[in-house]
């Protein structure tokens, strides 16, 4: 199985309703969809998303990190991976989330090599999950609304959006705290909207409600690692590091600091699987559960994401993957079965997903 192309094009898919959070407002998905193709006729599909306020990265600068790469792995054999994985790595430093889709796309083609689900090539075996779902940051009553509707959709666990506006903050969560029955779980999501001072007030203020959401995301600044431990050592609610951790020598500087209590693995952060994988080896190692998350991705990003939990089921215990059933619709055909809050591997080798739109390739 050598590599002879790798092309890329977009995936667009309308939202079914605007994405908000304190960094940014959006209202359709446009990823890029890496197509790797091999000469037995085999193709690899990846994908990564565009998220300049959190990896730096742009739709141009992914597409120009890949066709960098692209040169020094054509004509290799699928089997040599790692020396495929290294150069991905080791060519280029920073761009994350090109070098994810990437990788994607070769552990698809590594899977189908071998002839298994990728999940069970990574050596999982769970095969059913549960995700939560964002509640968009807005305006009160919507957000109660919003998360009235999720709940009727089948969803236990809600991630708010919050941290554009402290008291509001408190206010939205407490409003939608109120509404709820006691069974539906609240995780919070500041997006880094807030100072450590902030954080430990508005939490408090929380707690005195009791109201102890299962973790704050990520309420201060991403280089802010003194003041998530300033917060972790005031606050009872868990507190999970998102932006704060690209790599595995990130999340083992905070852990060491006793700064956090769980870690959101993104593999547009941590450049791909293999890295993913390792993140959740050292988080075990520090007895810490971690959460694998996703930015605003489609089925094929989101399905590897899926596939990695299943490999490190025993600390990766939450799931945010929520981002396909926010799409109004998708260009991509999938055996996973995403239905809300329910995601179901399948028994197809690779992925078990596959980009369809006959969009012109950029080459």
């Amino acid at each position: 199985m050598k590599i002879t192309n790798i092309q890329t094009t977009t995936l667009k898919a309308p939202l079914k309703n605007p994405f908000i959070t304190s960094l940014r407002h959006v209202d359709a998905l446009e990823d890029l969809v890496v197509i790797i193709e091999c000469d037995d006729g085999s193709v690899g599909y990846g994908e990564g998303a565009p998220t300049p306020q959190i990896t730096g990265e742009t739709m141009g600068s992914m597409i120009a990190a890949i066709a960098y790469i692209k040169p020094h792995i054509i004509g290799l054999d699928i089997e040599d991976f790692d020396t495929i994985i290294n150069l991905v790595h080791s060519l280029i430093v920073k761009n994350t989330t090109a070098k994810s889709a990437l990788e994607i796309a070769l552990y698809d083609l590594k899977a189908k090599s071998e002839k298994l689900p990728l999940y069970q090539m990574l050596g999982g075996t769970q095969t059913r999950f549960k995700t939560d779902i964002t509640i968009s940051m807005g305006e009160i009553d919507k957000m109660v609304t919003d998360s009235l509707d999720a709940v009727a959709l089948g969803y236990d666990t809600l991630k708010i959006k919050i941290g554009d506006d402290p008291q509001k903050d408190v206010e939205r969560v407490i409003a939608i705290h109120d509404t709820l029955d006691d069974n539906i779980k609240l995780r919070l999501d500041a997006n880094q909207g807030w100072s450590a001072q902030e954080s430990v007030s508005l939490l408090h203020a929380l707690e005195r409600q009791d109201i102890i959401a299962e973790f704050i995301e990520q309420p201060v600044r991403a280089d802010d690692h003194e003041g998530l431990k300033y917060i972790k050592e005031r606050v009872r609610t868990p507190l999970l590091a998102d932006e704060s951790i690209f790599s595995v020598k990130d999340a083992r500087r905070l852990l060491e600091m006793q700064a956090i209590d769980y870690v959101n693995i993104k593999l547009a952060k941590t450049a791909g699987i293999t890295q993913a994988l390792e993140l959740a080896d050292l988080c075990k190692g520090f007895n810490t559960k971690c959460m694998i998350g996703c930015m605003l991705e489609g089925p094929i990003s989101v399905a590897a994401g899926v596939h990695v939990a299943s490999a490190k089921a025993d600390v990766i215990t939450m799931l945010d993957l929520d981002a396909v059933s926010l799409l109004a619709s998708h260009p991509v055909e999938s055996s996973i079965i995403f239905n809300e809050s329910e995601i179901i591997l399948s028994e197809d080798v690779g992925l078990g997903a596959k980009y369809t739109n006959s969009t012109p390739i950029i080459n």
